[in-house]
């Protein structure tokens, strides 16, 4: 929850350095949260590798604490020098945090129940969702705090000709004081994770089981991997990419920071609820159909969001968030079920490719923006999604839950002859 809650700052903090300290444009908001995604995305693999070898308790605890504090460096570094060159550099690397922390918890997150996998699965993303939702609401409050209000005060009074004429001026400062937020939650998880001699113990203890689940996977398709990668490509379009550009869409319809900030937390707490009661029906109905209707669904709601305003905006963020959000951990279990010996290397795999593909598209929504506007950017993600659905039925069957199913007959079998 902590780390995402600095990760779902992001968006509303460039959004909020354009609007009060440096001037932005969408090109290099994208690039920005790009290179962040980016950063991210593409070392989780590793750290995903290196978690299956040791458990993950360092890179855990680390991960947190690299996460916020460089995130914190760059705004200082934004306010002092107001160079968005030198800002980038930290903002991007701050990102290897998160990028070491989520595959360990995605791993421990699993294996705390075969049976449930999906489900629990679901309940550690719930929780980064609402650190996600957390994050952008509060920044914004802050923010909003301690920055002027000139245009509100005195252009909007004046008529649209005016509007957003007046210079603003602003301060990052009280985001600095919730770098302590980071001291418990590091803590924490490095007193809770197993040391390395506890993870191979578990590793050794159940090595004949996971021989068995190798062997039974060995055979898949290299088409099935292949579509699997290219959903998740296009699902990446509308979750996560999109969501970087909520704060700036609201921004240019004159929210202040502290309600674009809100109607992106609905967004990301949408999805988080979602997720775990769509995992908890993964765990009993067949996953291609829950990617598919979700993902066919959430593209009117998307459209519906650039049109209206107000409380209806909210609902409408809510609604994109949970629909778009409720397949993510089922596509992350989906993918431990292929190497179910090195979840963690799994983990990280999908989760990386997920927030690259994510930063690819924050990259090619922020350049699609500058040319063809924002709004008209959103319905062309909105109909990419809706295909994106149809492929979603072409997934092949969850081999995870075929493999419960099966081991789970004999062990009832056995008891009952005892």
């Amino acid at each position: 929850m902590t780390v995402d809650m600095f990760n779902g700052m992001g968006p509303v903090l460039l959004a909020f350095l354009s609007a009060h300290i440096l001037t932005l444009s969408n090109t290099q908001l994208g690039f920005a949260i790009s290179l962040y995604q980016l950063a991210g995305a593409l070392s989780q693999p590793l750290f995903g590798l290196l978690g299956d070898r040791t458990g993950g308790r360092l890179l855990g605890a680390g991960g947190v604490v690299w996460s916020v504090t460089l995130l914190l460096s760059s705004l200082v570094i934004a306010q002092v020098t107001r160079n968005y060159y030198l800002m980038i550099v930290p903002y991007a690397l701050s990102s290897l945090g998160s990028g070491a922390f989520h595959p360990v918890g995605a791993m421990h997150a699993s294996e705390a129940n075969r049976e449930r996998a999906a489900t629990n699965t679901g309940i550690f993303f719930l929780m980064g969702q609402i650190g996600l939702a957390i994050g952008p609401a509060l920044a914004g409050f802050l923010l909003d705090r301690f920055a002027s209000q000139n245009n509100h005060v005195f252009a909007d009074a004046l008529g649209p000709v005016f509007a957003g004429r007046l210079l603003e001026t602003g301060t990052v400062a009280p985001i600095i004081s919730l770098g302590l937020l980071a001291i418990p939650s590091a803590l924490f998880m490095f007193l809770s994770l197993p040391n390395l001699r506890a993870h191979l113990e578990r590793r050794a203890a159940s090595a004949a089981h996971v021989a068995a689940e190798v062997a039974g996977s060995a055979r898949l398709p290299l088409a099935a991997l292949a579509l699997l990668a290219l959903v998740v490509a296009l699902r990446s379009l509308i979750n996560p990419a999109l969501a970087s550009f909520i704060p700036r869409m609201f921004q240019l319809k004159g929210w202040d920071a502290a309600a674009y900030g809100f109607v992106t937390s609905a967004f990301w707490l949408g999805g988080g609820v979602s997720g775990v009661l769509i995992g908890s029906l993964a765990d009993r109905y067949d996953s291609r159909w829950l990617v598919a209707i979700t993902l066919i669904l959430s593209a009117p709601a998307l459209f519906l969001l650039t049109e209206v305003d107000g409380p209806a905006a909210i609902v409408m963020a809510l609604a994109v968030g949970a629909l778009s959000g409720g397949s993510h951990s089922l596509l992350v279990v989906q993918a431990q079920s292929l190497l179910p010996g090195r979840k963690g290397l799994a983990s990280g795999a999908i989760l990386g490719f997920m927030f690259s593909t994510g930063a690819l598209g924050t990259l090619l929504i922020g350049a699609l923006s500058d040319r063809i506007g924002l709004t008209n950017a959103f319905t062309v993600v909105a109909a990419i999604t809706v295909v994106t659905g149809f492929l979603g039925l072409a997934l092949p069957p969850d081999k995870r839950r075929e493999r419960v199913v099966v081991t789970a007959k004999p062990e009832a079998a056995a008891s009952s002859g005892d």
